[in-house]
């Protein structure tokens, strides 16, 4: 129930909101424009409903100037987004998502900062034939992406203890609880019949409504005392308190997000706040209650203030916290201690439990390929025949073959050689925590590269590196082609987001362990100046740096930037 005290922002709302009050639940008229011939890309009112579907609508901006003086409509193409709670695939999976990237895609497939899995270059004439393929292999992409919640992560490293799978099965529990009721997904993409009279009833959206959220939501869990999830970045943020090796509940913690607008102070990456305990079982009733608080009060006229952190601040953390209580119809308990170590990955073979072994293997950028010689994408295919145990997908875009029997090893470990697959360990440290977004060519968002050029820039930055003797000193570097976050470069030890092309901003500060945000450190720069300011930056961190000192810590200590635990002064 609506609590009358508190207020939604005033004024029109978005043309998003009209396009889904008219959407009859998310249809629209998308099973006709994917049917339409003339045209490979679709309205764009069709398109904004394409994301709750888990697919947007991208062009290849690499040819696009090219195309227009031919006259030529862009290179249109889908990117679909294959949600997996916590990252887990099983090796058929793996083979089918390979199978089809390349039969429809563009041959490669991606590994998201969610932990899902990405593929591009699908034209409109074979989306539907991959959307039945996806799903005839017990997978979805319903709410990928869109005003709804998305893939719920969780820490996928499942050698630390029985807990990990207890946490992943209450990341499942949420992911599926939490999706659209609308029909409209397997009505277009899968054949099924309308059920009469449904779209026009209420209850079809029972905790949604028929104008879902006003933004996109996001969920996830970690397992203290790794942060690899960055728990803080998250609208809602559930972090793992165990006691004599039982789990026993989670703390709660409400508002993060990364996202911003250039130039405007309105906007700003937020940590998420933690605000209180509960058990297990009661946090599917906690998470619904805070997404119909985001649905009722959410700035639904501003789309840049539309995301849950701003109406924590607008409306107040305290404020949210007792309408959460009000709505729950009982309180939380007080937060339990915890602590975080990192929040990156951990390489090479593990051994686990109930004799398993895990191999955490480095993927650059996230990017599953065969790069000229390093046949990566050919590699895992093979291993993913043999395979008995399941592949998990890290939120730092790197890759687990886990639980791999004993007697099957062996066996997996000769592929890896013989294909040259790659734990990470001969690359800097600063490499392997590495983070980049897709940006160009097919992000319409980019305004600069990211993911194709984050490993040029490494190159001469190893170069700096390895002069100060720093190759095995971890520090956390994100790139992101434009301010929506995609690579949580607020939480980079040094982010870049890029402003133009060739042109980023830079930011320091943030914390290793993710409890931190950087801030804005140099404006507009290029290159030549990151590289110069890297090299002074790092052969001070070399000479002056205190034992066991990360470089986001050294920086706010020799006050280079300003600490910053929220996002008030993340701007200048």
């Amino acid at each position: 129930m609506v609590n009358p005290s508190l207020k939604a922002p005033e004024g029109p709302p978005s043309d998003v909101e009209r396009i889904k009050k008219e959407s009859n639940y998310l249809r629209g008229s998308l099973v006709e424009s994917m049917l339409e011939p003339i045209s490979a890309g679709i309205p764009d009112d069709d398109n904004r409903l394409m994301k709750f579907h888990g697919s947007y609508l991208q062009d290849d901006r690499d040819v696009r100037k090219e195309r227009q003086k031919q006259k030529l409509e862009p290179a249109y193409q889908f990117m679909v987004r294959v949600r997996r709670p916590g990252g887990v695939a099983t090796p058929d999976q793996w083979l089918v998502l390979d199978d089809l990237a390349q039969k429809y895609g563009n041959g490669t497939l991606k590994l998201s900062t969610r932990q899902a899995f990405q593929m591009h270059g699908i034209v409109k004439w074979n989306m539907k034939k991959t959307m039945q393929e996806i799903n005839a292999a017990l997978m979805d992409t319903i709410a990928a992406c869109g005003d709804v919640n998305r893939n719920v992560m969780c820490n996928p490293n499942p050698y630390q203890s029985e807990i990990h799978g207890e946490v992943y099965q209450w990341a499942n529990l949420l992911s599926d609880r939490l999706l659209p009721r609308t029909r409209a997904y397997h009505e277009i993409w899968l054949n099924d019949e309308k059920v009469a009279g449904s779209p026009e009833m209420e209850e079809v959206e029972p905790m949604y409504g028929p104008l879902y959220l006003p933004r996109k939501f996001k969920i996830g869990i970690a397992v203290p005392p790794s942060n690899d999830i960055d728990v803080f970045s998250q609208d809602i943020g559930l972090i793992a308190i165990v006691e004599n090796n039982k789990l026993i509940g989670f703390n709660v913690a409400i508002g993060g997000g990364m996202g911003m607008t250039h130039g405007d102070k309105k906007t700003y990456p937020q940590l998420a706040k933690v605000i209180g305990f509960c058990t297990p079982d009661q946090i599917y009733d906690v998470a619904e209650k805070i997404i119909t608080i985001q649905r009722d009060y959410g700035n639904r006229s501003e789309r840049s203030n539309a995301r849950f952190k701003y109406t924590v601040d607008r409306l107040g953390l305290e404020t949210v916290k007792n309408e959460l209580e009000n709505r729950l119809g009982w309180s939380l308990d007080e937060a339990k201690p915890f602590h975080f170590d990192h929040n990156g990955d951990r390489y090479g073979w593990v051994e686990g439990i109930q004799g398993t072994w895990h191999l955490t293997l480095f993927v650059e950028g996230g990017r599953i390929a065969d790069f000229g010689d390093y046949k990566l994408m050919t590699g895992l295919r093979e291993i993913a025949k043999i395979h008995t145990g399941d592949f998990r997908l890290t939120a730092n875009q790197n890759l687990v073959i886990a639980n791999v029997s004993s007697d099957k090893k062996k066996e997996i470990s000769e592929l890896i050689e013989q294909y040259g697959l790659t734990d990470g360990k001969h690359y800097s440290a600063l490499r392997r925590n590495s983070l980049s977004c897709v940006a160009l060519p097919t992000c319409g968002l980019a305004m600069a590269e990211a993911e194709r050029y984050l490993p040029v820039l490494l190159d001469k930055v190893e170069e700096i590196v390895e002069e100060n003797g720093l190759h095995n000193d971890e520090i956390t570097i994100r790139m992101t082609g434009c301010p929506n976050g995609c690579a949580r470069h607020a939480l980079g030890e040094i982010g870049f987001i890029g402003k133009s092309p060739g042109k980023y901003n830079m930011y320091l500060g943030a914390a290793f362990d993710g409890s931190r945000l950087s801030k804005i450190y140099r404006e507009n720069i290029g290159e030549e100046e990151i590289l110069s300011e890297l090299r002074v930056l790092l052969s001070h961190y070399a000479k002056e740096r205190n034992e066991g000192e990360h470089f986001g810590d050294f920086v706010i200590r020799m006050g280079i930037v300003k600490a910053t635990t929220d996002g008030t002064n993340f701007h200048d």
